[in-house]
């Protein structure tokens, strides 16, 4: 897989780590249904702390990925889905520790509510 990072000066930076856009020339196109913090051996919600949710929905996403025969550097592009904003700075902290740059596209949207109360949901785009 070869990846382009698009960048231009006419349109604003990124205020977190993503690209702005990601042209690829891919084999096979992988897309990721939403993922939320789950523990995927009981099934449940990681309930109480938002930084553990997020890390959970992130090591989902990325067990997923695996099965797939692709790292987090076949991630062309991501939705993340909040239902508090204002938490967007911790969903950035920890999305920098994980990916590898070039960072992918991505957008962030603020939610209502997310299947089983869930605070954060990430879905994405992989090219192989």
């Amino acid at each position: 897989m070869n990846k382009e990072i698009i960048h231009t000066n006419k349109a604003p930076e990124a205020v977190g780590p993503y690209s702005q856009a990601v042209a690829c020339s891919a084999n096979k196109l992988v897309f990721l249904s939403g993922q939320i913090g789950l523990d995927p051996n009981t099934g449940k919600l990681i309930e109480g702390d938002f930084e553990l949710q997020v890390r959970q929905s992130f090591n989902n996403m990325q067990a997923v990925i695996e099965a797939s025969n692709a790292t987090l550097a076949n991630v062309v592009k991501m939705n993340l889905f909040l239902t508090d904003l204002t938490k967007f700075d911790v969903v950035n902290k920890i999305m920098s520790e994980i990916f590898p740059k070039p960072f992918p596209s991505r957008s962030t949207v603020g939610v209502l509510n997310l299947p089983k109360s869930a605070e954060f949901e990430v879905e994405a785009i992989l090219a192989l």
